[in-house]
């Protein structure tokens, strides 16, 4: 029997197939919402807010007596088959014929997963795992080392895969979370670097994959809707941009973003919207300088300050810009910079834009 689990803490839908099970995470100490709980039997339901989703993984590896190949998702994100659709339990029964584990792509960083840790979280925490994998798990200790100053890493700990292979990935995972718990001191964090044991085991999935030469089969992951916190972030920016308050904008987003440094990434940022939000509040505030020492108080908010036209507008902008630099210009695209009358900072920060994101991709 296939089982996958999808871990939500709010109402949602399901898809229809009954092999996905909505689970609440954290039902312990939130209010019920009708589905079936990480909060029974042997659980860790009342420490979501420090483990996220690993409660409910927590629960699967104790309670799910019944199943031959288990997995979690998310209620936002799914893994998807090669033809972009969810999967089908016979799907998975045959791929897991082929591989131990199905789960996402993995990501390639900016830069390695300890400096990248180290920018949003205490290192501290991660050096105390390093030493924990050392004395108990010290035949895993150079691939850990290895992989956290890697640029790659798994993400959402979205798995599917023999019950046998989860419940022994498990008991290896929270024997060092627990134990890294205890040494761990959270005075002074905010609920974003609480969530601590669900952002360190990303990684540890790596690891224990490599270390047990595990065969994997990465998958695209499907986004349905926004977070709320991202769709209340635009809705603040909204407003700041009608009364074309840049300073302000710009306090508020850098304030989000230092509160919860994943905003910007793919699974909270779905359509990009955010990231182009910063380059309108960037290219807004150089055009006001621009044009106020020149005795011409004018930059693209004088033409507009809704920012659901200059949202589309300005990723348009930024496509065009890409066509150029790769030499694949559209014959539309003269057409739209001559039409939109873009300033030269405009067409500089948007370029800009576009050579940092190849940088990134290669």
């Amino acid at each position: 029997m296939v089982k996958i689990y999808v871990m939500t803490h709010k109402k949602c839908d399901s898809p229809r197939d009954n092999m996905y099970v909505l689970m609440q995470v954290g039902k312990a100490i939130h209010e019920s919402l009708g589905y079936l709980g990480d909060d029974t039997y042997d659980n860790i339901s009342n420490l979501n807010p420090f483990f996220s989703e690993l409660t409910g993984m927590y629960w699967i590896w104790k309670n799910d007596k019944e199943s031959d190949i288990v997995g979690l998702c998310h209620y936002r994100r799914y893994l998807l088959d090669d033809n972009n659709k969810l999967f089908t339990g016979k799907e998975i029964e045959k791929l897991l014929g082929d591989f131990d584990i199905i789960t996402t792509k993995l990501l390639t960083l900016n830069y390695s997963y300890y400096e990248g840790f180290s920018a949003n979280h205490n290192r501290r925490d991660l050096d105390i795992v390093e030493n924990i994998i050392r004395i108990h798990y010290p035949m895993y200790y150079d691939i850990y080392i290895s992989c956290v100053n890697d640029i790659h890493t798994y993400f959402g700990n979205m798995i599917i895969c023999s019950k046998r292979i989860f419940d022994s990935y498990c008991k290896w995972l929270f024997d060092i979370l627990f134990l890294t718990m205890k040494e761990v001191d959270m005075t002074g964090y905010d609920d974003y670097q609480k969530r601590l044991y669900g952002f360190i085991s990303e990684i540890l999935l790596l690891v224990y994959i490599k270390y047990n030469n595990l065969t994997v089969k990465e998958c695209k992951v499907a986004m349905f809707g926004e977070k709320k916190e991202t769709i209340e972030m635009k809705d603040r920016l909204e407003r700041f941009f009608r009364e074309k308050d840049m300073a302000g904008a710009k306090e508020y987003f850098m304030d989000c973003l230092s509160k919860r440094p994943d905003v910007l990434m793919e699974a909270s940022d779905i359509n990009g919207e955010l990231k182009t939000c910063m380059q309108l509040i960037i290219t807004a505030q150089y055009e006001q300088e621009i044009y106020d020492s020149s005795g011409n108080n004018k930059c693209y908010l004088d033409e507009c300050n809704d920012l659901r036209i200059l949202i589309p507008l300005y990723q348009r902008l930024n496509d065009v810009m890409e066509r150029n630099l790769n030499n694949k210009p559209q014959q539309e695209d003269a057409g739209f910079l001559a039409a939109n009358n873009f300033s030269q900072t405009a067409l500089g920060i948007a370029r800009e834009v576009v050579r940092a994101k190849k940088r990134i991709s290669i």
